[in-house]
């Protein structure tokens, strides 16, 4: 357990946040899949996406680290079978990504999970890699992990394609379309939800040598018997860790800097600051960073289907603005790493912030929270964003503060930087 007390804080402080985790995923899968030796730099050193890391390695993927920069020989796509499961956590970036990723592999392979990721649905993913020629089984009902996928490489073709529970299962067909002998024409259903996080992939393949075509969010199409091109990638930092400490400035009233996160992102919750300045904060934006400083915060309804995983966040800040705070657009958060709208609501309770959810997201009625101990639920999300409270309050405890190794290891000593 970790105990947040509101000491002397910074009147103004820079903070530098690590590499996104949501670019690190794609960069490695893509680099995975090139032709040759990549070289990434600024890459995220987290739980999740070393689980992806170990698992590109258990298919046949050479990577190497060397003063932070990290090595990835390319197999051109002909990834290796491995025996053993690959056991991802609760990491649901790596379960559907490589799920389909592990359809190019010349053999059956076996991907697994926590007791938690084995409650979070893929099968619109599943059915969409079938669709296409793969052979994919869920042991779970058919729709959850554990997953079972074939030795049938996918053809390619049309698919339609569900995406109104994440927009990881458009990315993960994606990210693996050149390598179809037909390519890939998706139609999306439903959704998507997280469209960022699908401009993101669209915008890696790019940079990786393969062109994507698309009309807005309907319709994508790749073409196949491609290859990723290597070379050198950097990854940018992580604009959802920049949003719990331009919630910091919000809230405290001081001024706070992530430098290198910029409006100019491809990452939807580089966009956050605008929120905040709805909600009364000053906002500074420049070519090298982005700077919160908290006014009177008041109530507002705002849409965070394109900035989901900031909602616990911003539900943080509302419990101590004027007025209500309504957040839309969110439903699919019920199944993320816990249950993250009914999760937020009883932890707002806890503290006597009038908070309840709704069919789509989350109502906060703003006012006075007082100390409370903090179950995370296993969620990192759920612990940096709480951790924001002790910031007003005196005695806020967090349980299970090591959770945070999740996304982000080095948390409580960034966060240890806004005191005095």
């Amino acid at each position: 357990m970790k105990t947040i007390q509101p000491a002397p804080l910074k009147e103004e402080v820079s903070i530098q946040v690590p590499g996104s985790k949501s670019y690190t995923h794609r960069a490695l899968i893509a680099a995975a899949l090139s032709d040759g030796t990549c070289r990434l730099t600024g890459c995220l050193e987290s739980r999740d996406t070393l689980l992806t890391r170990q698992a590109l390695v258990q298919l046949g993927v050479a990577i190497e680290e060397n003063d932070q920069t990290l090595s990835v020989q390319g197999t051109s796509g002909l990834l290796s079978p491995c025996r053993s499961p690959i056991y991802l956590e609760n990491s649901g970036t790596s379960m559907r990504l490589l799920t389909a990723v592990a359809t190019l592999v010349g053999g059956e392979t076996v991907l697994r999970g926590s007791r938690r990721m084995h409650q979070r649905p893929i099968g619109d993913l599943i059915d969409g890699l079938n669709t296409i020629g793969a052979s994919v089984g869920a042991e779970s009902d058919g729709r959850f992990p554990p997953v079972r996928v074939g030795n049938r490489r996918p053809e390619g073709g049309a698919v339609l394609l569900d995406c109104s529970v994440s927009s990881q299962f458009l990315s993960a067909m994606l990210l693996i379309g050149p390598y179809t002998r037909r390519g890939v024409d998706i139609s999306i259903t439903g959704g998507p939800v997280s469209r960022p996080y699908i401009d993101m992939t669209v915008g890696i393949m790019e940079r990786f040598g393969v062109p994507v075509q698309r009309e807005g969010y309907r319709r994508f199409h790749v073409p196949g018997g491609r290859v990723y091109q290597a070379g050198e990638h950097a990854v940018e930092p992580d604009a959802s860790q920049a949003g719990y400490f331009w919630a910091a400035g919000a809230l405290t009233g001081k001024r706070v800097t992530v430098v290198g996160v910029t409006e100019r992102s491809l990452q939807g919750d580089a966009q956050f600051p605008a929120v905040l300045e709805q909600m009364g904060c000053k906002v500074e934006r420049t070519p090298n960073g982005t700077t919160v400083a908290g006014e009177k915060l008041r109530g507002i309804t705002v849409d965070m289907g394109d900035m989901p995983d900031l909602v616990p966040t911003l539900a943080v800040v509302a419990a101590f603005a004027e007025g209500e705070t309504r957040i839309t657009n969110v439903a699919h958060l019920r199944a993320k790493e816990s249950d993250r709208l009914a999760a937020v609501g009883t932890e707002l309770l806890k503290m006597g912030v009038d908070a309840a959810e709704t069919q789509d997201g989350l109502r906060v009625q703003g006012g006075r929270p007082r100390s409370s101990k903090i179950e995370t639920y296993n969620d990192h999300r759920m612990a940096m964003s709480f951790a924001l409270a002790g910031l007003k309050v005196p005695g806020v405890v967090i349980e299970n503060e090591g959770c945070v190794e999740k996304s982000f290891p080095d948390f409580w000593e960034v966060f240890a930087l806004l005191h005095k």
